[in-house]
């Protein structure tokens, strides 16, 4: 059964957080550039930003098909990776803490764009990356995600569960230049101008925009409701949640999620500011705690929205304020 998290219904993202940011100025154009290529070129790939709760189970491409790879054992890591990325409670439960699927965050098999899409992001790596002030690896982020998205612990290097979901992301890369940054991807973000100062996001606002477009879904709790074999949304607060060292514990980081792929039912219909306030709101909330988040950007530059580490606000600045 598909996790997803449903903005109204809210898809909120995490890793997460899982998703390597960048800016989002051009980013009309970029899409515009995807689409063009959607005619018999890699954007074909994708499923339109614009797609709707009705077209959560699409992919372009389906592993799941004949002829995904010469290799028939290639072929089969292929399918077990993609089925682990949709149902990793029930086929890595034991690297995973909480509720949360890969497809949680990476709506459509990561196939959809604006919705953290993970199509083209193989071939980019080893890259630098500020968290970890190194080099990094695909499985490096996998294993990442593993203890921060899924509050769980990191399935080893060469064990199934990593190289199975590799194998996936590496197929869904076939046919994009190596090297080069896709015109779809980060995305999912606020603009600099636009970002709200922490302590001005008004919590109140916030607590009536997340029940009016989120609760149906998320419930008044942030637990979730199963949307009868739908989607089955995963919690956004709370033990069975994500941990505050992932990346969807950043304000503006989830928002930028919020912001461009939801709500399903007409992803992109809320605003910069809309956005922001829900994100606020889902993280002001408690949840897992990531013991070692203190280590995270040793060479500096720590978030400013990272609202549950100590080293940024001695304490966390949206609690309290609305309750």
């Amino acid at each position: 059964m598909l996790r997803l998290l449903l903005v109204a219904p809210l898809a909120a993202l995490l890793l997460g957080a899982c998703a390597v940011e960048e800016g989002s100025r051009g980013a009309d154009a970029s899409v515009a550039r995807a689409t063009e290529e959607s005619e018999g070129g890699v954007g074909s790939l994708l499923l339109p930003a614009e797609a709707t709760l009705e077209t959560i189970g699409y992919l372009p491409r389906d592993p799941m098909a004949e002829g995904v790879h010469e290799n028939p054992y290639t072929a089969e890591q292929i399918r077990r990776g993609y089925r682990i990325f949709r149902n990793s409670v029930d086929l890595a439960g034991e690297f995973v803490g909480n509720d949360m699927d890969c497809s949680s965050c990476h709506l459509n098999g990561g196939q959809k764009i604006k919705a953290l899409p993970l199509v083209g992001v193989a071939g980019l790596f080893p890259q630098y990356r500020n968290r970890d002030a190194r080099l990094v690896s695909l499985e490096d982020r996998i294993r990442g995600c593993f203890i921060r998205s899924m509050n769980g612990t990191a399935p080893p290097f060469d064990h199934p569960v990593t190289l199975a979901l590799s194998a996936y992301i590496h197929w869904l890369s076939d046919g994009v230049p190596t090297g080069e940054s896709p015109a779809w991807r980060g995305l999912n973000t606020i603009p600099v101008e636009s970002r709200i100062p922490i302590e001005e996001l008004d919590l109140v606002r916030g607590e009536e925009l997340y029940n009016d477009q989120c609760a149906a879904c998320h419930g008044l709790d942030g637990v979730g409701f199963n949307l009868g074999g739908l989607a089955e949304p995963a919690p956004l607060w709370g033990p069975r949640s994500w941990n505050d060292g992932a990346g969807a514990a950043r304000i503006w980081r989830l928002a930028g999620f919020i912001r461009h792929a939801m709500p399903l039912t007409a992803p992109g219909s809320l605003t910069d500011e809309e956005a922001q306030l829900i994100s606020a709101w889902v993280n002001s909330h408690e949840r897992p705690e990531f013991p070692t988040k203190a280590t995270d950007f040793p060479a500096g530059g720590r978030p400013s929205d990272a609202v549950y580490d100590t080293l940024v606000f001695p304490s966390h600045p949206l609690r309290g304020s609305a309750r």
